[in-house]
């Protein structure tokens, strides 16, 4: 399952090789909510890995984003104890343009006329 959020990007770090094989890259987003007047503040870290750490390249700090990311959750046993990380897997990030509507528009049904009194029921079944 994919999820989307669009914030400001606050944070961007350098890719690190984990091993040979495997590297990874963190950013931050910033996502700001008016909730009963208050506004609420909230940073979620993401990760790329593999060939999308580039993916931040292109965007600056204070830049306005959509990230589209899945949530990827591992565990581990470590002397004895039950060990969880929660990831937050970026695979797609895009420009956000200032004043953009994030709602999808109503469907205009104004100009459809409405069904007749009676209906003629002609189906074969």
């Amino acid at each position: 399952m994919s999820y989307e959020i669009t914030g400001k990007l606050t944070a961007k770090y350098d890719t690190v090789q984990r091993t040979e094989t495997f590297k990874t890259r963190e950013f931050v987003i910033e996502k700001s909510e008016d909730i009963g007047g208050r506004i609420i503040t909230n940073y979620a870290k993401f990760q790329c890995v593999q060939d999308k750490t580039a993916l931040v390249d292109r965007f600056a700090i204070g830049d306005e984003v959509k990230v589209q990311f899945n949530i990827k959750g591992t565990k581990w046993v470590k002397d004895g104890r039950d060990n969880y990380i929660t990831n937050l897997d970026a695979w797609r990030i895009e420009a956000v343009k200032l004043g953009q509507q994030e709602e999808i528009p109503q469907a205009n049904y104004a100009n459809i006329p409405p069904p007749p009194d009676e209906m003629v029921d002609d189906l074969p079944f």
